[in-house]
């Protein structure tokens, strides 16, 4: 029997996966009907009905499963091997990130890069997940961490600080938490430095704390909904503290042992796309230290304090 057409394979496993031919064709850039006949091209090659073809859309017949199953596998591992060797349009670009940072401080700046360069297409992945630069999908990748990754060129963008944080709903109806007593609040995660932040600030820890969670997003959610006290980042919890959701209870941060960097292969510096975003990316971050915003929930708590303390003494002035 001859050999079936690669391209031919490849249709049956993209509608056989996506068990409709309107998805498969849009994800293969064909029309339905094009699609179609290569399917029944390779239905006449061998011999066999790889379909059942009902209202609900495709189901694979026992031959059509088996050669699924069978080579699938291969033209993945095919697609993957190609992968790196496939040219990249300079004007393409695709970034990873965090969700939290992504969410919080990147989102809300893409907009002047993107209307500074209209001509790029900007692809943003937002995952939790380490990215491998060998596969070539990405350009670079905003990661918080110690910076000393291998393989990878590490560029810091900023440092992050840590204070504590609760929803109003968690101190409604209670006297003021004081610094020297946190310990006896309901505090989250175990797993951030809550040793170091006792250390550094006085106080005891808790004999137990009462939710760890694995990812900074869940813990901010956690918080807000008023399960406890948690060491909130100020990059992550500004627009959290901004609407009011969460409120900052000590004019004191602490800085945390992580910072945030650009990462990337050394390939991307011959990307005219990624050159672009990198300056771009370094300018907003120093203009985000130079501001004093990385830390800014607790310097603005601390200078609310003082002008309450100013303008108290003020009218007690008055008052004499």
């Amino acid at each position: 029997m001859e050999r079936p057409p690669l391209n031919a394979l490849q249709v049956f496993v993209t509608a056989a996966r996506a068990e409709n031919m309107t998805r498969a064709a849009e994800q293969l850039h064909l029309t339905v009907s094009a699609l179609s006949h290569q399917v029944r091209l390779l239905e006449q090659r061998l011999g066999v009905t790889l379909f059942l073809r009902g209202p609900r859309g495709l189901k694979p017949t026992p031959e059509g499963a088996m050669l699924l199953q069978r080579v699938g596998p291969h033209l993945d591992a095919i697609d993957a091997a190609l992968q790196p060797l496939r040219a990249r349009r300079d004007c393409t670009l695709r970034i990873s990130a965090l969700p939290s940072l992504a969410s919080s401080w990147l989102v809300p700046r893409l907009p002047r890069f993107v209307a500074r360069h209209p001509d790029f297409e900007f692809n943003l992945d937002s995952s939790v997940e380490r990215v491998g630069f060998a596969d070539g999908r990405f350009d670079g990748a905003l990661r918080y961490g110690p910076g000393t990754w291998d393989d990878v060129v590490a560029e810091l963008l900023f440092e992050e600080w840590l204070t504590p944080v609760a929803s109003p709903s968690l101190l409604a109806g209670r006297a003021p938490p004081r610094l020297e007593r946190l310990g006896e609040w309901p505090l989250l995660c175990p797993d951030d430095p809550w040793p170091r932040w006792f250390e550094q600030f006085g106080g005891s820890e808790p004999q137990r704390y009462v939710a760890t969670f694995s990812d900074s997003d869940t813990l901010m959610r956690a918080t807000v909904e008023g399960m406890g006290v948690s060491l909130g980042r100020a990059t992550l919890m500004r627009p959290l503290v901004e609407s009011g959701r969460l409120v900052v209870l000590f004019p004191v941060r602490m800085r945390a042992r992580y910072a945030h960097y650009l990462v990337y292969p050394e390939r991307s510096r011959r990307h005219r796309g990624f050159v672009a975003f990198r300056d771009w990316l370094h300018a907003e971050a120093l203009a985000f230290r130079e501001a004093g915003l990385d830390d800014w929930p607790a310097r603005a708590l601390a200078e609310d304090t003082n002008g309450k303390r100013a303008r108290a003494g003020g009218s007690r002035g008055r008052r004499r």
